[in-house]
């Protein structure tokens, strides 16, 4: 069946406010590092934000029950997870989100618990409010035969009574791992036994590529559903990031009461435009996202394929995600992107941001033949 979408068109951001492409403007880069595709959003989203903006008035908004309900009703159909409006606070961004989850459940000198390799700005939580890090390494593919896994052992041995909470990637990055039931109830039961409070980040949640299907933590049972923040958005599976609108959802009542009166006065507020595109995208965008999923399927072939043919280049597929964690240990650099950025022009992400140095990440979420020009670049040095 052919594809009604055209992700195969080159859209000319060099010179948009992007900064995926800003950030190496004027230069003869590749940019393949942020995780914001290069693809138009869908049709429905454009058509409703045009039809907003014609309006012509931009004063203060709020979200409305339909936003609400396209949001529950998306994922009750997609991952039969039964949502209620009243347990959803609208956040100005995801990243804003993990910084209020640990304000609001942690405290000065305590500890919050994460995996790594992960998103950078897991990293910085501990940090920047004040707290103690424990980042316990995941096990990697050439460790476990597989894939890259939770090493609870190693989470048991760190754990300390000043441990408050577990900050959870689902589905990861940037190894793109889509957990298991076994796996997330491993940990639901880890959590429980060491009365931790979840955050699961679930961004990603929509960009499942393979034929594992993606399960939400707080839809395990009712218990971790109790202790568990999910945040959610639909930016990452509609490209529409730029329009700041996400959402953190939490069943518990003194939780989110908790979580509400720790944001109140300086988080500000979603954007009336974020809540028409979310809206669109929940209710009429289902038809472009599967289009675009095979679409990512076909991009994951080439690069897999790519990696096969590079003997020092080690490749796990994701099994969601458009990102690919590429592990360039065997050529002995730190810091490996870097390295490529400067002899072939294509920028990737840098491994040791995610705290795993010798690996590098790289965004297939693009037009296909700026996937292979990519590649092609790389091929100047990968050989």
């Amino acid at each position: 069946m052919s594809n009604p979408f055209d992700f195969d068109q080159i859209l000319n951001r060099q010179h948009s406010d992007s900064i995926k492409w800003q950030k190496y403007a004027n230069q003869d880069v590749i940019p393949m590092w942020v995780a914001d595709m290069d693809f138009a959003s869908p049709p429905s989203v454009v058509t409703a934000l045009q039809k907003r903006v014609a309006e012509q008035v931009y004063g203060y908004g709020h979200e409305s029950t339909d936003v609400a309900e396209a949001f529950c009703d998306w994922y009750s159909r997609r991952y039969h997870w039964q949502i209620e409006p009243e347990w959803i606070v609208w956040l100005p961004g995801l990243v804003c989100g993990l910084h209020a989850v640990a304000k609001a459940f942690g405290s000065p000198d305590s500890a919050l618990m994460t995996h790594t390799p992960v998103y950078p700005p897991f990293l910085k939580l501990a940090e920047r409010n004040q707290q103690l890090l424990q980042a316990v390494p995941m096990l990697k593919p050439d460790q476990t035969g597989s894939g890259w896994q939770l090493d609870f052992d190693a989470m048991a041995q760190q754990i300390t009574p000043q441990t408050k909470l577990f900050m959870l990637c689902h589905p990861h990055n940037p190894t793109g791992r889509a957990f298991t039931r076994e796996e997330l109830e491993q940990l639901s039961d880890f959590c429980l036994e060491h009365k931790l409070l979840l955050c699961s980040d679930e961004i990603h949640c929509d960009l499942v590529l393979s034929e594992q299907a993606h399960i939400p933590m707080a839809s395990l049972n009712e218990q971790i559903a109790d202790r568990c923040i999910s945040l959610l958005a639909p930016s990452k599976t509609f490209n529409i990031a730029g329009l700041a609108c996400s959402a953190a959802v939490i069943s518990n009542p003194i939780l989110r009461k908790q979580f509400k009166r720790s944001i109140q006065g300086f988080m500000p507020e979603v954007n009336i435009l974020g809540f028409v595109a979310a809206e669109a995208a929940y209710r009429e965008g289902e038809p472009w996202l599967d289009a675009l999923r095979e679409y990512l399927k076909e991009n994951l072939t080439i690069l897999t394929n790519w990696a096969k043919s590079k003997q020092q280049v080690k490749f796990t597929a994701p099994e969601a995600t458009y990102l690919g964690w590429l592990d360039l240990r065997a050529y002995e650099i730190e810091r490996p992107a870097q390295w490529l950025l400067q002899e072939t022009g294509v920028a990737l992400s840098e491994g040791s941001d995610f705290g795993c140095p010798g690996f590098a990440r790289l965004n297939f979420g693009c037009p296909k033949a700026q996937l292979l020009a990519a590649l092609t670049r790389l091929d100047q040095v990968l050989s």
